[in-house]
């Protein structure tokens, strides 16, 4: 199975989790920022995924520096557990509704890490503490830890909640998507190149 445990510690945040790709959905996640919580739920479970994760951040400041570093620890997980990548599918989309909003996600396990986050949010603010601005901040980070390209078009959508929620819960099924073996190919890496940095 592929697995990962990941401790990650710095002045600002304390995290500590384990990912295994190849799971059911299954998950405990306490990052002190509710909004997230809730987030990270429906992209592991919508890409069956398991995880345990603590964060112990400085949200008395705000969630930035806990969403960022969690983004990162998550995605740093996902690289180890990846291995050379030898046998995944590499990429993964997803077009997802969520009531009245309609999001488009993509995603290259490719090893050059960048996210194209094109996403109109109305409201600065999603509960108390989150602020929706790090929904991209999010995903940027993600993508550089994992070395993946991810794309977020938002089609249609006016709910701040919707949107964001079509955006993790379409990036779970994509990622899921992309790190599926290719039974076709089990032992081949997904490049011309024979390797993907």
């Amino acid at each position: 199975m592929r697995k990962a445990e990941v401790t990650r510690n710095t002045t600002e945040t304390k995290i500590h989790l384990q990912l295994t790709i190849d799971g059911t959905g299954q998950q405990s996640i306490k990052t002190g920022v509710g909004f997230l919580d809730h987030m990270l739920e429906l992209f592991v479970r919508h890409g069956r995924f398991d995880l345990t994760l603590v964060c112990d951040g400085d949200t008395e400041v705000d969630a930035h520096h806990t969403t960022e570093d969690v983004a990162i620890a998550i995605g740093r997980a996902f690289s180890e557990s990846l291995g050379e990548r030898r046998g995944i599918k590499r990429y993964g989309s997803m077009l997802l509704p969520m009531d009245e909003a309609l999001v488009m996600t993509a995603i290259d396990i490719s090893g050059r890490g960048m996210a194209v986050v094109e996403l109109a949010i109305p409201s600065e603010k999603i509960g108390q503490q989150f602020d929706t601005e790090l929904v991209e901040e999010f995903f940027i980070a993600f993508a550089r830890e994992l070395g993946a390209t991810i794309h977020f078009h938002q089609i249609a959508g006016k709910n701040s909640h919707h949107i964001v929620e079509a955006c993790f819960k379409g990036f779970g099924r994509a990622l899921g998507e992309a790190v599926a073996i290719n039974q076709a190919a089990p032992d081949e890496i997904p490049s011309t190149k024979g390797t993907i940095q």
